[in-house]
């Protein structure tokens, strides 16, 4: 899957359900000796003017399911962890 199809996704939590945003202003980060993604950064506003900006980090791991529409996150799940 190209990222420009990844990008258009909602992406959702599996813990609580909660819609944690798209793709489009995510940015990525890469492993520095294989070049694999690591992680994805999701912006999320606070407010309606974009004022209170932060970043969720996702884990590559932390992704489930990737459907037509949205990808499933499991945020449970912790870097470490050698659980699925």
């Amino acid at each position: 899957m190209r990222w420009s199809e990844f990008s258009e996704k909602e992406c959702v939590d599996l813990v609580n359900g909660e819609k944690l945003g798209n793709f489009s202003r995510a940015d990525l980060t890469f492993h520095p000796h294989t070049g694999k993604i690591e992680s994805i950064l999701i912006p999320v506003s606070a407010s309606w003017f974009k004022k209170n900006t932060h970043k969720v980090e996702l884990s590559w791991k932390m992704i489930k399911k990737v459907g037509p529409e949205m990808i499933i996150v499991n945020t449970a799940f912790k870097h470490g962890s050698d659980q699925d």
